[in-house]
């Protein structure tokens, strides 16, 4: 069942403290995102200052020492709220990740999170299955077996939903709540919005939000912001599955040569807007917005991810004027276990704090953390070397044509978005199934069809048009192709090469791609045309196999994607 609407707008939030009979009222947010259901410390650092002009690496990050670090930051208000902006859930560990992120939502219940924005992540397992994230249960949604562990009951808090619009014409979830602090004459209303990016078509597959529309984000934002005040609240909450980047120096709590899909977003919003917590692009920044535009006088934030950081937010509310009189952010580093990376040992260090995990959140991530290691652990397969970026992608198209030559392939095609991890093998170029995994989340299957030269073409172009951001297509051995970005959109692929042969415009050739590009994700929607497609087996099996030997496979290094002279 969904949580009940009035029950939720009828809490009150944090610890209960004397208040001043007169002056603002306190109310603390709490604030994460894009957590990716990172149940243990992902061995990831962050940059912060060290108090002497330089900066230090910390180790951060997993589900107990978040859970601690809100606790510690939940301590210092009467009143307060934990939210997240989007993607609490998949491309996530595998411990979560086999077991439908189950224990991402366990983890977020009890933390204490209050409301989760939908981000494009959510929806990676389709509409159905993020409804059962919400309300519970063991309904079947995708290959894997639900309830694999033990009964799910769904989030105990709210996903929010002001921009994705089912067929009736109803958001998908609620696109506001409003949370009320204290009494009488010192009672206060917050009002929380929450959205996900314009762009989640083309960031998900297309089948799992059939019939879904995803408006324009300001838009969604603006219409809201008079019925809250019709309401009374005294302050608003933006909680945006889309955000920015800092220029180069930049630290956690700065806001140095701010760039990014957000910033047109927020040049358009409604100035009443006070707080507006960002996701997507995994950074972390804290900015007052009115310095790069003074008629939007509000406060940006966001917390880098996997539950790295988290942003402590400190509005002032006047509760007779009902408004914010003072707002201010810091960020708190999720400093966790040290550990020993590709670029040598990151310790812990005094210049902020080390928390220790709550065990009572530490005892249930261990409970999946050790039912996943039969997965996680088994052999996967040989590799020579490490392989990241363009020469993993390589790796991953060779290893989709082996696995679709019987259905005519000729070609297969990786998207780089889609590598989520770095393969670094083991002693003798070992591999288990939880490195593979983490690779690639997603259990696509792999789709091959029939595509004429000139399709091909145009498919390619999609990658270097100006619907996103830039991704080339990486192909698997044999063929190669030239861009020149100097040409107009459209015309920017000057030449496709297989097997050292031109690519004929009107013949025929057979493509393999995975199934999230097959159904136009990213934004590559000629691939949607399926000529005589075939389904074939997962990108995980494909993978596995092409790694299964009796030596370490070759890390490919040529360049099959060049740059014109």
């Amino acid at each position: 069942m969904l949580l009940p609407l009035l029950a939720a707008c009828a809490q009150t939030g944090g610890v209960r403290s004397a208040a001043h009979a007169e002056g603002p009222v306190t109310v603390g947010i709490l604030a994460i995102n894009d957590f990716h259901g990172a149940l243990e410390p992902p061995r990831l650092s962050l940059t912060v200052a060290d108090g002497k002009g330089g900066t230090v690496q910390v180790p951060a990050g997993g589900g107990a020492f978040l859970a601690s670090a809100v606790d510690a930051t939940r301590a210092r208000y009467a009143h307060s709220l934990t939210v997240s902006a989007g993607d609490l859930i998949s491309a996530s560990q595998l411990a979560s990740s086999i077991y439908l992120d189950e224990p991402a939502i366990g983890v977020a219940n009890r933390i204490g999170l209050d409301f989760n924005a939908v981000g494009n992540h959510e929806f990676d397992r389709g509409r159905e299955e993020l409804l059962r994230m919400q309300n519970g249960g063991c309904a079947q949604h995708t290959p894997r077996q639900p309830c694999a562990v033990e009964p799910f009951k769904g989030a105990q808090f709210r996903f929010l939903s002001a921009s994705t619009v089912t067929e009736s014409g109803k958001t998908l979830f609620p696109p506001y709540m409003i949370r009320t602090f204290g009494s009488g004459a010192r009672k206060v209303e917050v009002g929380v919005i929450g959205l996900t990016l314009k762009q989640t078509p083309s960031l998900v597959s297309p089948g799992g939000i059939k019939g879904l529309r995803f408006e324009d984000e300001a838009a969604s934002i603006n219409a809201l912001v008079p019925e809250l005040k019709r309401q009374g609240v005294d302050a608003i909450v933006v909680l945006i599955h889309q955000g920015g980047q800092q220029g180069e120096g930049g630290l956690p709590d700065t806001c140095a040569g701010f760039t990014g899909e957000i910033r047109p977003i927020l040049d358009r919003l409604d100035p009443l807007v006070d707080v507006v917590v960002s996701g997507h692009t995994h950074r972390s920044y804290i900015c007052e917005y009115g310095q790069l535009n003074p008629g939007k006088p509000f406060l940006l934030t966001s917390a880098e991810k996997s539950g790295m950081m988290l942003t402590d937010i400190t509005l002032e509310i006047d509760p007779k004027a009902g408004r914010v009189v003072a707002k201010r952010a810091r960020q708190v580093p999720v400093q966790s276990l040290p550990y020993t990376g590709g670029r040598g040992a990151v310790s812990n260090s005094a210049v902020t704090p080390v928390f220790a995990p709550r065990a009572d959140v530490a005892a249930y991530v261990k409970t999946y953390t050790d039912a996943a290691k039969a997965f996680s652990s088994r052999s996967a397969g040989l590799l020579a070397a490490p392989a990241s970026g363009r020469n993993l992608a390589m790796l991953i198209a060779d290893a989709q044509l082996a696995a679709t030559r019987s259905a005519g392939a000729q070609i297969a095609f990786m998207n780089p978005f889609g590598v989520r991890a770095p393969l670094t093998p083991g002693v003798g170029g070992a591999l288990t199934f939880g490195d593979i995994y983490a690779v690639q989340p997603f259990n696509n299957t792999l789709v091959t069809q029939s595509m004429t030269g000139a399709e091909l073409k145009a498919v390619l172009e999609q990658g270097f048009d100006a619907n996103g951001p830039e991704q080339a297509l990486i192909p698997s051995a044999g063929f190669s192709y030239m861009v020149d970005r100097s040409r107009p959109v459209g015309q920017r692929i000057v030449s496709m090469m297989l097997n050292g042969q031109p690519v004929d415009p009107n013949g025929m050739v057979r493509v393999t791609t995975n199934s999230f590009l097959a159904q136009g994700g990213d934004a590559f929607t000629v691939f949607t045309a399926q000529r005589t497609a075939q389904i074939g087996v997962s990108d995980l099996e494909a993978l596995e196999a092409w790694l299964k030997g009796t030596t370490p496979r070759a890390v490919p290094s040529e360049e099959r994607v060049r740059e014109a002279p």
